[in-house]
Formats: structure tokens, sequence, C-alpha cells
């Protein structure tokens, strides 16, 4: 499926895929507006049932890989860097498992490689979260208005019925990821800042940086920061390749 998508800027193409419940276009903007100033290509998909994407939603992350090749097929891109936070972020992963071929570079945040112990907790509390938001009808008609053509309601009601399980197997089969892969993980968060650790003990070629007075949305609590972050990485890759050697 070719996801609906906000583009912005001209020159490196570079895609940034947003976290469960917001759009391509209500995050990254500071981030975004980095990068078209620093002469790249910024696209900001919909994810499947947000935005302007609808389509089925069963079965969540089988589409994933194929969702976000379908998008830059759709563009004519042949390779870019991505990068994505939460549901992004695995959707991002998923993509470059699946077709390492079409990504320069690979960065994540606030995913889950191994499964926190008290996970069933915050399951739980997240589904509460979600309720509050299903049954308030100003909150409600926001995410109506902001979602369009995306089923979120049924998004949501998903994983409050537990039926889309979190790809742990997927997320922490990183030992052979063929691109050159950065986590970026809030310093305010002990659980984000384990994600990055667990990354790198699965896989030493992986690179971690933690950004102080951030959380889950690292690239929305500290945008700036996030946004030098990726481009000193994405500079770092570019380089590497001009002078033949690997980061991955």
């Amino acid at each position: 499926m070719i996801l609906h998508t906000d583009v912005r800027g001209e020159g490196t193409p570079l895609m940034l895929f947003h976290s469960f419940g917001n759009t391509g276009s209500s995050i990254y903007e500071e981030v975004m507006q980095f990068f078209v100033d620093k002469k790249y290509q910024v696209f900001r998909p919909d994810l499947r049932g947000h935005g302007g994407s609808a389509g089925e939603i069963k079965n969540y992350f089988s589409y994933a890989a194929d969702d976000v090749k379908d998008t830059l097929d759709s563009f004519g891109i042949k390779k870019c860097h991505i990068a994505g936070v939460s549901y992004g972020g695995i959707e991002v992963l998923l993509f470059a498992q699946k077709y390492p071929e079409y990504v320069s570079s690979l960065t994540v945040s606030g995913i889950f490689p191994i499964k926190p112990a008290d996970w069933e907790q915050s399951e739980q509390e997240e589904a509460e979260g979600l309720k509050s938001i299903l049954s308030n009808s100003d909150i409600a008609s926001i995410l109506d208005e902001m979602h369009g053509a995306g089923d979120w309601r049924s998004l949501f009601q998903s994983v409050i019925d537990n039926k889309e399980a979190y790809p742990f197997d997927q997320v922490s089969n990183v030992s052979d990821i063929s691109v050159p892969m950065l986590c970026i993980s809030g310093g305010s968060s002990e659980k984000e800042v384990a994600n990055a650790l667990d990354f790198k003990r699965l896989n030493p070629e992986i690179h971690i940086s933690v950004i102080p007075f951030a959380g889950h949305l690292v690239s929305e609590d500290q945008p700036l920061i996030y946004a030098q972050t990726l481009h000193c990485f994405i500079g770092e890759v570019e380089g590497n390749k001009k002078k033949g050697t690997d980061l991955s």
C-alpha cells in the first residue's frame, strides 16, 4: 500500500516515521525543518490506519515492510536514509530487515528488542489510556480531524483488545543487520536507555546515542538535539561510503 506522505524540501531523501496515534505531519516538525534547511528532501508518511493512510489493520506489522517499499517505489526512490520512533521505529526496522538495498542508514527510537519484565502492566496501562481517549468526545473529534481516512478507532481498539502482539522476535533480530544502524534513546527514561544497551549487546556494530531530558518520544522532547544527532550519523555514513568503509 502506498502511504499518504507529506513531502518537503529538495535534496538527499530522508524518511521519518511517526509514533502510534500520530501522523506524519503532526510530529517531526522541527526535525523536518532542520533537514530541509540542510538540503534534504524529507518524507513524512502516515502509517497504515493513521492520517490519510487507510487499509487493513489486522496483523498490522505484517504489512509494514511492503508499505514502506510501495511508498518509496511510488516516489521513484531507490535508496534513502530512514528513521522512526515507536511504531514508526518498528516499521523502519522491519523494512530494513526485508529490503536492505533501499536503506542508506537506519535510525530507531522508542522500540523494545527485549521484552521488559513489567510489559503486561505497561500494556494494561496503555489500554486504559486508550479507552479514556475513545470515551472522550472532545479528544475523539480532534483525532477524527487529524486522521481523516485512517481508521484510528479500530487501531486503538486492536491495542486495547491486545490483538496485535508486539513483534519482539523481529525487533531483536538485529545480529546480522546489514545497514548502518543507530538507536537514539531518551535519557530521562531508564527503559529507553536499557533499549539502546540491549541493541548494543545484540549487535556491537549498532551505534547508540542517549539524549538528556528526553523520554519515549525523543524526537519531540529534544528535537534539535535529535536532529543534530541524526544529521551527524548520516554524515558519518555518507563520509565512510565515499572513503569505501562501512559503518554497519
